[in-house]
């Protein structure tokens, strides 16, 4: 009878051989699922940075940026450019505000020509003045004005007196700028009493005589009349006892006037009037 003989297993070195391959095995196969992790880990980090920091601009991206897009809040890179537009605001906002106290400071040192192109002043006070032949007989032009013409005023820049884009011509003040302007003027009128009796009427009829002061303003145009803009007048009776008399007509208004327009000023008993710089005076300045 043949002997059967038992299955033999592998041997101590052979399970010893696989298990090694076995092991080998697994360890290259995690290091290749660790290496492919990794590996997309880092391609995920870089995108995430390549569009972030300095790198936004440094690279082209003609993408538009929408605070209102989801999307566009979720990139990095706007997160980068929302705080630089953020910071360089305050820093303007910063700059703007220190500038403003200084901006009078720099305008004083504005060459004059280059101050000369901004709005021209529109002015003129002229005053009264001692010459001979203050007062003129109206022309023929002016025949139907009341009163006489001052001819004749202190236009240099002598004491008070000064004109800024308006000039006087004949005791007249010529507009060269049309617009709405205050106009307004004042005489001064000082009677002294006197002994003297004129012709036939005496000193008691004098004073009656003299006593109304009337001042007017016209304007002269391209229409044949001088048209009156303002009239004011005084009727005052001086005491018998008294020496003489001060009293002054003031007046003002706004009116409109249009280029080469003329303006003058006449009164009545022109005997009267004080032409001392400080009393009277005529005037106009550009309000609008």
């Amino acid at each position: 009878m043949a002997l059967m003989q038992a299955p033999v297993g592998p041997s101590p070195g052979q399970t010893c051989a696989l298990i090694l391959i076995f092991t080998v095995l697994l360890q290259a196969l995690c290091v290749a699922v660790t290496y492919m992790y990794f590996t997309n880990e880092l391609k995920q980090m870089q995108d995430k940075y390549s569009k972030s920091g300095i790198t936004c601009f440094l690279k082209d991206d003609d993408s538009s940026w929408d605070a209102s897009d989801d999307e566009s809040m979720i990139n990095p890179c706007w997160h980068v450019k929302w705080q630089l537009r953020q910071f360089v605001r305050k820093i303007i906002l910063r700059t703007y505000e220190e500038a403003i106290p200084s901006i009078p400071e720099k305008q004083q040192n504005i060459p004059h020509l280059e101050r000369e192109k901004g709005p021209q002043r529109v002015a003129a006070h002229i005053t009264g003045t001692n010459r001979k032949s203050t007062f003129s007989v109206l022309s023929s032009r002016n025949e139907k004005a009341l009163g006489q013409k001052i001819n004749s005023w202190e236009s240099s820049r002598k004491g008070h007196s000064f004109l800024n884009n308006l000039h006087l011509r004949n005791g007249e003040l010529v507009i060269h700028q049309t617009g709405f302007y205050y106009i307004y003027s004042q005489t001064y009128f000082r009677f002294q009493e006197t002994e003297e009796v004129l012709g036939t009427v005496s000193t008691e009829e004098n004073r009656k005589k003299n006593k109304q002061m009337v001042q007017y303003i016209y304007k002269c145009t391209s229409y044949p009349d001088p048209i009156l803009l303002m009239k004011s007048a005084r009727n005052s009776c001086w005491s018998k006892d008294s020496e003489y008399g001060l009293y002054s007509i003031y007046q003002g208004g706004i009116f409109e006037l249009k280029e080469n327009d003329r303006i003058f000023v006449s009164v009545t008993n022109e005997q009267l009037i004080d032409m001392d710089q400080e009393a009277s005076f005529f005037g106009a300045f550009l309000i609008g």
